[in-house]
């Protein structure tokens, strides 16, 4: 493998994760060499491009991912691996930025995501630790209302998989007392994401699609007919091309730039703490995240690992002490955890939009794109996945309502976007605090 360092993902390797430590043996796969033709180029080798690729390839089209680093290396390999239906923007926001019928749409596929990844996971037999079911929970009376308030919506649109719980039938799935309450969603989950990742990968491979690793696009011609994307080494000449960048496609193309902002979040992960001790913590295994503007997400890993996230980093840059940014909020969750040992802790950046809502469109008449999940993107990214496919195919139904959809840029533009971002989140915490 060429041992060049790139720009934004220094030697290529996935960073110090637990997930990169357990990992799934995977190929070590060859940079783009020469010029070379598909019907369809990808950029980028994480879940948008994966979910791309494999839908298209299961149709017999001849595709090609680049990647600048590994399979996985961005926020696809290094997520807190939680099944978590729906978007950043709610329902609510949603109907009311945009309408009724936007929101119908939306109601319609916010689920989409999490049925493709148990599909892959079951048709391609991915070994990837998949669990079930996801909680919200409530630090405050104020959030429980909003929790109410959200389930009554989503079972307006026909959405009945949510259940609320009080504090005390909260603590028969999590052994914390911080909380007031919570909504379980049955049809979310948790599971690897590197290791789904991969086993996308391999899937994609065995049925003739090529991935290019440690490949860096440098710029790409969306203007021409056929699409070029061009490498440090090579070019991929094509009829279609699709950009999978997300928070990593840095300033490759000068339209996409100033669409999101990268935004770090941290992980960290504790040493095992056995059977008795883990299942003592979540005793039903589910995923947990909190719906403030900041929030805490958790889960236990196949090895009975507790993985615990959280935080927010505007711009994309990594804290000095990821352990020290996370550990007193881990404290305040679980006190009995107090003193255990952290064996990992990494960070990542997710692309986020001003309006919370992903961002699909066309850049001339042939270069497509998606990005913009804003957290949200586990599942967002493979259903978006499947509708560039059908595009691309010659439906552009859904395509179509997602790329008519208002974007905003951030105020200020480069500059001032992250203090902005960081003013706004101020103010939001503020609000959680205060319970309001």
């Amino acid at each position: 493998m060429n041992s060049t360092t790139h720009p934004y993902a220094g030697n290529g390797q996935h960073t110090g994760s637990y997930y990169a430590a357990t990992a799934n043996p995977a190929p070590v796969r060859a940079e783009l060499v020469g010029d070379q033709q598909v019907d369809v180029c990808i950029v980028g080798a994480g879940y948008s491009g994966l979910s791309t690729g494999l839908h298209l390839v299961e149709k017999g089209y001849k595709v090609a991912i680049i990647e600048g680093a590994r399979v996985g290396w961005g926020a696809s390999g290094r997520n807190g691996g939680q099944i978590v239906n729906g978007l950043n923007a709610s329902l609510q926001t949603i109907k009311k930025r945009y309408g009724e019928d936007t929101a119908n749409f939306v109601a319609g596929l916010v689920q989409e995501g999490g049925q493709i990844i148990r599909e892959r996971i079951k048709t391609y037999e991915i070994q990837c630790d998949l669990k079930d079911k996801n909680i919200f929970a409530a630090l405050t009376k104020a959030h429980m209302n909003e929790l109410e308030q959200r389930m009554k919506l989503w079972a307006s649109y026909g959405i009945r998989n949510q259940q609320m719980l009080s504090k005390s039938e909260l603590r028969q799935h999590v052994a914390s007392d911080l909380y007031e309450g919570a909504l379980i969603d049955h049809s979310g989950g948790h599971m690897h994401p590197l290791n789904l990742c991969l086993g996308e990968a391999a899937a994609f491979e065995k049925l003739g699609g090529m991935i290019y690793e440690m490949s860096p696009v440098i710029s790409v011609d969306t203007e021409a007919t056929a699409p070029v994307a061009r490498t440090s080494r090579g070019t991929m000449t094509c009829r279609t091309l699709v950009l999978c960048g997300n928070a990593y496609l840095g300033s490759v193309v000068p339209e996409l730039t100033w669409r999101v902002m990268p935004v770090s979040t941290q992980v960290m992960a504790t040493e095992p703490l056995g059977e008795e001790r883990a299942n003592a913590l979540i005793p039903q295994d589910a995923c947990v995240e909190d719906i403030r503007y900041i929030l805490d997400y958790y889960r236990l890993s196949g090895d009975k690992r507790l993985l615990f996230g959280g935080g927010t980093v505007y711009g994309g840059t990594d804290p000095d002490n990821i352990e020290a940014k996370l550990r007193r909020n881990m404290d305040k969750v679980f006190p009995q955890l107090k003193g255990v040992r952290i064996d990992y802790a990494w960070s990542g950046n997710f692309a986020l939009s001003f309006s919370r809502v992903p961002q699909m469109g066309r850049i001339g008449d042939n270069t497509y794109f998606a990005h913009g999940y804003s957290g949200h993107g586990v599942t967002g990214s493979h259903t978006f996945g499947r509708i560039l496919s059908e595009a691309i195919d010659g439906d552009l139904s859904r395509f179509d309502v997602f790329k008519d959809v208002p974007w905003y840029p951030f105020p200020g533009g480069r500059i001032f976007r992250v203090p902005y971002s960081m003013v706004g989140s101020w103010w939001y915490g503020l609000r959680d605090k205060l319970g309001i």
